[in-house]
């Protein structure tokens, strides 16, 4: 069983920046794309940013140009740098990591918290 731990949320005035981590239990290489999804209260759970095995990176429009998703291989972790953050960024974190073997299959984190004040 995959586990996938987030951290790095928390609370920040608007402007301000914040960088999540998801340390993946087995080597990120066996996933084809590792992503950062959030859900805010209310709302359906979106893709933020994604970044594949051969670091193709992909962003939500609302999110380009502000954040950056970056991988460290030899640490099996993802990261999601956060800059020039909006109280609409608020919401919780999700780290996603996607394998196709007979077909596709995700494993998700438990979320963190981001909270970005105005």
């Amino acid at each position: 069983q995959v586990q996938l731990v987030e951290s790095g949320g928390g609370l920040v005035q608007a402007g301000g920046s914040l960088t999540l981590s998801c340390a993946a239990s087995r080597s990120i290489f066996s996933f084809n794309a590792m992503a950062w999804y959030r859900q805010a209260p209310g709302k359906q759970r979106e893709l933020v940013a994604s970044v594949t095995t051969d670091d193709a990176t992909g962003y939500a429009d609302y999110v380009k140009g502000r954040f950056t998703i970056s991988k460290d291989n030899a640490k099996n972790t993802v990261y999601l740098q956060m800059n020039s953050l909006k109280p609409d960024d608020t919401a919780v974190y999700y780290c996603n990591a996607r394998e196709f073997l007979v077909r596709f299959k995700d494993y998700w984190g438990q979320g963190t918290q981001v909270t970005v004040s105005s």
